[in-house]
């Protein structure tokens, strides 16, 4: 047992995407069930095809997705991918809460088939591991910067239809879209919080503190996805703290993206963060897709003096009460 697993003994965790954190082999094996036709006929090469090897850039890693998001396009499939995600996080990190988000508009092959069919295999898999394993698992449903207004009311109509089910919350995520504007979702949003939802919204990753702020001003969120360029802005960085919205901060994944350029730049992030009080997790964003996990972040961070055990020991609490799982 390693110093992060005597130190801390069960951990939450708030970041992670369905598309990224499947075990390669289940993938494959999904693939096959489902006779998905793949580009490659080698296990070792397809295991290639949707894993970061190296540094990489925020476009060719969303391209990642591609096959992970076609592979899961069926209810037999999203089922056992979300118990795959949840039981392998119990299992590897003593993750006993967990939060696992995706975009049902993304497995349905393009309205091939019924979202609430996706949705309900998704929720039957969540409860399947919470029963054997006895963890709390919740699913955000995701918005998308390339949809319309229209899809993505969809979406937040599907979360208020399964929140008493296990639908915890919503996000916003996908390539930017220069038609895309963030007021577009408030009418949404506002509905999802009404109804109890949480909101938490992809920002500060591969767009600046300026939107960042148009968040906070317009969606007023509880959570932001990633959020590590908002020390672009200190007077971001004070509304963040002033509000307490929580930073879901994902450090092997914004360092692949080049998004974050080394732990050397992140010290300096998580430094600034520190210095306002913004309070922030620890994620993976994508375990198997990154080839990490959530204790291995943390000892990166502990090991190259990131972080102190204290700090850690502190974004570990604030994932527990961040959470939308009640």
């Amino acid at each position: 047992m390693t110093k992060i697993q005597h130190s801390f003994g069960e951990l939450a965790e708030l970041h992670v995407h369905v598309g990224s954190a499947v075990d390669p082999p289940i993938m494959w094996e999904i693939a096959h069930e489902q006779g998905i036709k793949l580009p490659t006929k080698n296990y070792w090469e397809f295991e290639k095809l949707i894993t970061v090897s190296d540094i990489t850039t925020y476009q060719k890693y969303l391209d990642l997705f591609h096959w992970t998001e076609l592979i899961q396009s069926s209810p037999e499939a999203i089922e056992k991918s979300i118990y795959s995600i949840a039981s392998g996080a119990y299992r590897k990190n003593n993750i006993t809460t967990l939060e696992i988000r995706f975009n049902p508009m993304k497995r349905n092959r393009g309205g091939e088939r019924d979202l609430d069919h996706i949705i309900l295999a998704a929720i039957h898999g969540m409860e399947k591991a919470e029963l054997a394993y006895q963890m709390r698992v919740g699913l955000i449903l995701m918005f998308d910067r390339t949809f319309t207004p229209e899809l993505n009311n969809i979406i937040g109509k599907k979360a208020i239809k399964y929140r008493e089910r296990g639908v915890v919350g919503i996000d916003l995520a996908g390539p930017i879209d220069k038609n895309f504007h963030i007021n577009s979702l408030v009418p949404i949003v506002d509905e999802c919080k009404k109804e109890g939802l949480g909101v938490t919204i992809h920002s500060g990753e591969a767009t600046g503190a300026d939107e960042v702020k148009k968040v906070v001003d317009l969606l007023s969120p509880d959570r932001i996805g990633h959020g590590v360029r908002s020390v672009e802005d200190e007077a971001v960085l004070e509304e963040l703290s002033k509000r307490k919205i929580v930073l879901e901060v994902c450090p092997s994944s914004n360092i692949h993206t080049q998004v974050v350029k080394d732990l050397s730049q992140f010290k300096e992030i998580f430094g600034k963060l520190k210095q306002f009080r913004v309070p922030f997790t620890i994620n993976t964003d994508g375990p198997e897709m990154l080839k990490t996990n959530l204790v291995s972040e943390y000892e990166m961070l502990l090991q190259n003096n990131i972080l102190t055990i204290g700090d850690l020991q502190t974004a570990a609490k604030v994932a527990e009460q961040a959470s939308f799982i009640k």
